[in-house]
């Protein structure tokens, strides 16, 4: 049945492929604790989950580049300013090998409020700058830490130089918002089911979870695009999480399945950013015209 499909707005890929398909990795450090933790110790060092986080730098992260390099995908990396200035060799050698760096707040577990804006925008800055100079140019995009953006985000984006931003799950394809003077991509979570720490790690189910939940929202948009209405499906993993021994194979499962379909997009947040952007202009040259 498509006959409410009128009601969505009209979309389609570069060469109407049926599906966008992206994959990004999260590169983070933290001041007290990760996302692991045996006890809660808020506002206190926790050693062990540090350590677990650290697991990403030594071994996690390159497991991911070796597999994504097998199926020669091309991933973004929302990264920590914290991560980038002690492992610069890591993202250094990401981009080398042509994924992207996204600007991912300055420790993960660290947020703020809507009444800081001076204290956010330092933020936005240092990390910025960290990662410039890890790895040779600014980030084009940010995601801010723990999904948790404020009310002047958007802005503090636009003001430092960014393109796009991926603080909102509204829809399943990207779309322009005017702030200000200026226009930024927002990118919505369509990753949110995707997610190795929100659906495996955190609610400690098994790594299968995240294979169903990858196929059955890939079938259903994969089925959509087919009839005109194409959509954009994504893979979280972070580097301490999604990188070690137990999530391999199933994250292996889902590229092998990505692989078996024809006319898919299989791209980059910044490149989908880029066409959002494109898609921008054809939908008000219509207006331009009948002005």
């Amino acid at each position: 049945m498509t006959r409410f499909r009128s009601h969505r707005r009209p979309w389609q890929w570069p060469g109407k492929q049926k599906i966008a398909f992206s994959i990004g990795m999260a590169f983070e450090a933290f001041d007290f604790q990760s996302q692991y933790r045996t006890r809660d110790t808020p506002g206190k060092v926790n050693p062990l989950s540090l350590s677990y986080a650290e697991y990403g730098a030594k071994v996690g992260g390159w497991r991911l580049l070796e597999l994504f390099d097998e199926f020669g995908i091309k991933s973004h990396i929302s990264t920590n300013g914290l991560a980038a200035q002690r492992h610069p060799e890591f993202l250094s050698t990401a981009v080398k090998e042509g994924h992207e760096v996204v600007g991912h707040g300055w420790v993960n577990d660290r947020m703020f409020s809507s009444d800081n804006p001076e204290a956010e925008r330092k933020d936005i800055k240092d990390t910025t700058e960290a990662i410039e100079k890890a790895t040779g140019a600014p980030p084009m995009g940010w995601a801010s830490p723990g999904a948790s953006p404020t009310s002047n985000t958007f802005g503090l984006l636009c003001e430092t130089g960014y393109g796009w931003c991926g603080d909102d799950a509204s829809d399943d394809i990207p779309f322009v918002e005017k702030v200000g003077n200026k226009s930024l991509v927002i990118l919505p979570q369509t990753n949110a089911q995707h997610n190795d720490m929100q659906i495996f790690l955190g609610p400690k189910n098994p790594p299968s979870i995240i294979w169903e939940g990858f196929k059955q929202s890939f079938d259903l948009l994969y089925r959509e695009g087919g009839e005109g209405h194409p959509g954009w499906t994504e893979i979280i993993l972070h580097c301490h999480i999604g990188g070690r021994p137990i999530l391999n194979d199933t994250i292996r499962q889902c590229l092998d399945y990505v692989r078996s379909h024809d006319q898919v997009w299989c791209t980059t947040r910044n490149e989908i950013a880029k066409w959002a952007t494109v898609m921008d202009g054809r939908q008000e040259q219509p207006a331009q015209r009948a002005g």
